[in-house]
């Protein structure tokens, strides 16, 4: 009986979470049942996998061959699906890890490996994450690109994402968290578009100009409400060391100082040979780059024709250039 009123409140109030993990979608269930459906040309395009992984037995390997199109629409892709609870006014924290092998395309055209797409049939996701050239970028509505990174190879990428779902840009926003550095503080933008609602995404798609064979690798994908059900635990402190008794110092007769030649003794301190003094000014590696908000994204995904009136309302909320491409 509980669980049915926590349904129905889930229902009938979609702006208010209960606090802990909503979902997982981390593979240890050893196969895919844990999302709603695949789009998948065929099996070994979405295989579960022992190693590598980052976190528990599994892993999801995602791979695309140029020509793979499983829904007949454009780009090249092979994705996994779940219909989550993102409503207007809904705010979660997301958890996931991403791989790309050393021998990952580099190619001057989109190839997104995590995004949330509208419900509404057409035009590009208002969140989504994605590689272009050697560069991993967030993406939101088509048209703003606040965080950008160096794409690394061949190590796990971990993403901690806070979202803020609205259609009104005063009132929604992302956040996101790299490896455990907050790399894109609050930064307000429309999460949705008006009358739409979200469904996640992940595995790879790409442009169908894109010819070598991907493989992208994701784990531990988990939903909640509270940044704490989340966020990677701290690294743990190191031991004490148990530096025992110190043996009694017998002082005795002190020797003569030779006070050598001036600049040249003990008392002077010599850096290192090759050491060379840290600049604390300089940017930390591999947080990412935050763009002004007036710089224009570049178009990622697919197009199709048609398109909601829900594109027009957003677009008319946040003075954002059309939005197009796919399903």
């Amino acid at each position: 009986m509980r669980r049915l009123l926590l349904a129905l409140f889930a229902v009938l109030m979609p702006g208010l979470s209960w606090a802990g993990v909503v979902w997982r979608g981390d593979f240890e269930t050893g196969g895919i049942t844990q999302y709603t459906r695949a789009q998948r040309v065929s099996a070994d395009r979405l295989q579960i996998v022992q190693s590598p992984a980052f976190q528990g037995k599994y892993a999801l390997k995602a791979t695309v061959r140029q020509g793979d199109d499983p829904i007949d629409s454009s780009g090249n892709r092979n994705e996994l699906v779940y219909q989550g609870q993102e409503k207007e006014g809904s705010e979660y924290y997301y958890r996931w890890q991403v791989m790309f092998p050393s021998d990952y395309p580099s190619v001057d055209a989109w190839q997104v490996f995590t995004q949330w797409h509208h419900s509404g049939c057409c035009g590009s996701p208002p969140v989504e994450f994605f590689v272009k050239g050697e560069e991993m970028r967030l993406t939101l509505a088509d048209s703003a690109t606040p965080w950008k990174t160096k794409l690394v190879r061949g190590v796990w990428q971990d993403f901690v994402f806070h979202v803020k779902w609205s259609s009104d840009a005063s009132v929604g926003f992302v956040e996101l968290w790299l490896n455990g550095q907050r790399v894109l503080s609050k930064y307000k933008h429309a999460t949705l578009y008006e009358g739409d609602g979200v469904y996640l995404k992940l595995g790879l798609y790409r442009s169908d100009t894109v010819k070598p064979v991907g493989v992208v690798y994701h784990d531990g994908y988990t939903q909640a409400t509270q940044l704490a059900d989340v966020m990677p635990p701290p690294a743990p402190p190191p031991a004490p060391v148990d530096a025992g008794t110190p043996a009694p110092v017998d002082a005795g007769t002190p020797a003569p100082v030779d006070a050598g030649t001036p600049g040249s003794g003990p008392g002077t301190e010599v850096p290192p040979a090759g050491e060379t003094p840290v600049d604390s000014s300089s940017p930390t590696p591999g947080t990412g780059t935050v763009l002004p908000p007036g710089e224009q994204a570049h178009a990622v995904g697919c197009s199709s024709t048609g398109g909601a009136l829900g594109v027009l309302a957003l677009l008319g909320l946040a003075g954002l250039p059309r939005r197009w491409r796919r399903r």
